[in-house]
């Protein structure tokens, strides 16, 4: 499952392209509201059907994009601007750059990830779900190119 993420972690910065509050240094902007694309799997240590973001095993050498931020997960960094105004966080994200299908179903979810200290016990999974927009995970919303 592909999942764009909003996030803000002040405690390291995951973006290594971009210099989000512009003050010329690249590495401090983890407390800043962000994207980040993450593939999302079955998290199998645990029995409730959890999710975690795809772990890159030892010797796996996957095609990753240049904003990748050098962990070892299925993770991107692009650096898409993110807002948050209120209780709304908006991502604007360049549709005709992405290589999605001409339309394709979403729907929103709250929710807390836990980084692990340990890289793959997991290192980044789904922790509690606070809120599922469609209240099932239906996919009410569409976009159409």
């Amino acid at each position: 499952m592909l999942a764009l993420a909003a996030t803000s972690h002040p405690d390291f910065d995951d973006t290594p392209l971009a210099d989000e509050n512009r003050n010329g240094s690249k590495d401090d902007d983890g407390g800043l509201w962000h994207s980040h694309w993450v593939v999302l799997v079955p998290d199998t240590t645990r029995p409730d059907g959890a999710l975690k973001v795809r772990d890159i095993a030892p010797g796996e050498k996957p095609r990753l994009p240049k904003t990748w931020p050098g962990a070892p997960l299925y993770l991107d960094s692009p650096s898409y601007p993110t807002r948050l105004t209120g209780q709304t966080v908006r991502i604007e994200v360049p549709s005709t750059t992405m290589g999605f299908p001409d339309s394709f179903r979403f729907d929103g979810v709250t929710a807390a990830l836990k980084v692990d200290a340990d890289l793959h016990d997991p290192l980044l999974r789904v922790e509690n779900v606070f809120d599922i927009a469609s209240g099932e995970l239906s996919l009410p919303g569409t976009f159409r190119r």
